[in-house]
């Protein structure tokens, strides 16, 4: 078996000489410009007929001529090799000055506020490259949506999907500090029973389970919240108006304790934080402008305000067999 064989070859190559063929006229003429033999040609030519089944070229002893096939054939050819030098061309020059669009999902929260400093350093470091900013909580369709990324807060359980741990969001117990009137507030878990209570539903809707940071003990207790939403800002403003208490993200409340505006009830205890992943769909690569906002969102997201580092298992699987591998 010869190097055009129909195993292994390499149809750009033969496009390549089929469209030299046509354009020098002959297949000697050809075979000096491509500084090969004439024999070494016309291998290519009989490989590309059959990979395709189809006779291209007419050849007599003094003439060549393109069939009806052969004709397609090459302007075919030509566009593919158009596209495949625009392809290069990109390709090459993103891996330090990636272009075109990246679609990325959030959520809304992180979204609109934590991420947005990342995103500015991302968008800031490589000018040629424009981000669709896709506020959703639900987890992503990325081939339905064209979704090249996505930040998923909470455990990943697709198997198709790469993801990467970036971080943990804290969960702390807050409320307005007019909720316990005159008398004290709250200090042991089974007081915090008794408060009105509000609900995120996406992570809690009637019970709620808190850890001891001391000692790993954990108390659950039901709760009948007065509201329950799927925002988390929404979840804020109603602790803020005095409306009840409620589990939230620390970060989200973290200046409003600063501030006095809201307190924290038994700071001992925790509800269990939330991981942070990347994901994006398995591949055998990736472009450019993805692995490199990968690696920013990578860097910067256990520094932001209200995030820990991702634990020892970082690297491991997210979810039932979910994938992980950098992009």
């Amino acid at each position: 078996m010869n190097d055009y064989s129909t195993a292994g070859i390499d149809r750009i190559d033969l496009l390549r000489t089929f469209i030299r063929i046509v354009d020098a006229g002959s297949l000697s003429a050809a075979a000096a410009q491509l500084g090969t033999t004439q024999p070494t040609v016309s291998r290519r030519l009989q490989a590309l007929e059959r990979s395709l089944g189809l006779q291209l070229l007419n050849r007599s002893t003094h003439r060549m001529q393109l069939t009806g096939d052969g004709e397609r054939c090459y302007a075919f050819a030509r566009q593919v090799l158009e596209s495949w030098s625009e392809m290069e061309a990109e390709l090459l020059s993103a891996r330090d000055d990636p272009r075109g669009t990246l679609r990325v999902q959030v959520p809304h929260a992180f979204g609109q506020d934590q991420l947005i400093a990342p995103l500015g350093k991302y968008l800031s470091r490589y000018p040629n490259v424009s981000v669709e900013w896709v506020l959703h909580d639900r987890s992503p369709n990325f081939t339905a949506e064209g979704i090249d990324c996505a930040i998923q807060v909470g455990v990943v359980e697709d198997p198709s999907v790469v993801a990467i741990r970036l971080g943990e969001v804290p969960r702390i117990v807050v409320t307005h500090p007019s909720l316990a009137g005159d008398g004290p507030l709250p200090s042991t878990t089974e007081q915090l029973q008794r408060l009105p209570w509000l609900a995120l539903r996406t992570y809690y809707t009637d019970e709620v389970v808190l850890t001891c940071q001391a000692d790993g003990r954990s108390h659950r207790f039901a709760i009948q919240p007065r509201m329950s939403t799927d925002s988390l800002y929404a979840l804020r403003s109603a602790a803020l108006a005095g409306l009840g208490a409620c589990v939230s993200s620390a970060w989200v409340v973290a200046q409003d304790i600063e501030e006095g505006r809201l307190i924290q009830l038994v700071p001992q205890w925790r509800a269990a934080p939330l991981p942070v992943y990347l994901i994006y769909p398995h591949a055998r690569s990736y472009p450019a402008k993805l692995r490199l906002f990968a690696e920013i969102i990578r860097t910067d997201m256990p520094n932001l305000v209200g995030m820990t580092s991702p634990g020892i298992d970082a690297l491991q699987p997210a979810g039932v067999g979910a994938r992980t591998a950098a992009p």
